[in-house]
């Protein structure tokens, strides 16, 4: 029975060395899997832990800006209306031309 085996491995070599090759492929590649499910858990446990807070605070510096964009928008507006009114003000009226 072990001379058998061993003659079957030796008429087929190549393919069990394709065998072996594939089965270290896949280790490897289950390897590869593994390492980086817990890579990427680390990262979201890290992001959960750390994240939260860095995020209501980049929200909160965001909200502050929008706010004082909205103050600069509001500002132009009336510098905007104070400017036309004056204009109109001081523009003589013009009589519609004849027909």
């Amino acid at each position: 029975m072990v001379e058998q085996a061993k003659s079957w491995i030796k008429e087929n070599s190549t393919l069990v060395t394709f065998l072996v090759a594939q089965l270290f492929t896949v280790f490897a590649g289950a390897a590869w899997m593994i390492a980086y499910s817990v890579k990427l858990e680390t990262r979201v446990a890290i992001m959960e832990t750390r994240g939260a807070e860095y995020s209501v605070a980049r929200m909160n510096s965001m909200a502050q800006q929008i706010t004082v964009l909205e103050q600069k928008i509001n500002t132009n507006e009336a510098s905007i209306r104070r400017l036309v009114d004056q204009y109109l003000r001081d523009r003589p009226q013009q009589q519609p031309p004849p027909r």
